[in-house]
């Protein structure tokens, strides 16, 4: 809008009310849009992270057994299982740096076989996500739905 005063033409500076509310309405549609997304892809990365770290924690676990020709003795205290991992063997939190996410544990370990598991940690950003499991033969499964239990379905780390 341009005001006239003593025959010169003044531009008016600023934005109206109602360019204000179209531009915040347009804010709160992208939001609300994009933020559910992006939390599936940082909850996506995580479970990523802590698989690759369950990968690496079964690496740890076969040069355990290079060593001493058995997985018994890899809990923390030689405890029984399930037991957190010696902290020669493998750190017991992933990630490894950085807030922890998920609790890593050796769920069974006999002399010539083991099971893996990373369990997110309640109140952090992956609780509700279901644990991941690795067995000594490198099965994956994942508890999607986060029953507690493992099923047919759940025998994968896919989605």
């Amino acid at each position: 809008m341009i005001r006239t005063s003593n025959s010169l033409t003044v531009p008016e500076h600023g934005f109206t009310l109602v360019e204000l509310m179209i531009v915040m309405a347009i804010l709160a549609i992208i939001i609300t849009v994009a933020l559910p997304s992006y939390q599936q892809h940082v909850t996506r990365a995580n479970r990523a992270d802590a698989q690759a770290t369950l990968l690496a924690f079964g690496q740890a676990m076969e040069r355990h057994f290079s060593q001493g020709y058995t997985y018994t003795d890899a809990t923390l205290g030689n405890a029984a299982t399930p037991a957190a991992p010696a902290p020669d063997v493998f750190p017991s939190r992933a990630p490894i740096d950085g807030d922890a996410l998920y609790e890593l544990t050796i769920e069974g370990a006999t002399e010539d076989s083991y099971v893996l598991q990373a369990k997110p940690i309640a109140g952090s950003r992956q609780s509700g996500d279901g644990f991941l499991r690795l067995n000594h033969l490198g099965q994956k499964s994942w508890d999607k739905d986060n029953s507690g239990s493992i099923t047919t379905a759940e025998l994968t780390w896919d989605r």
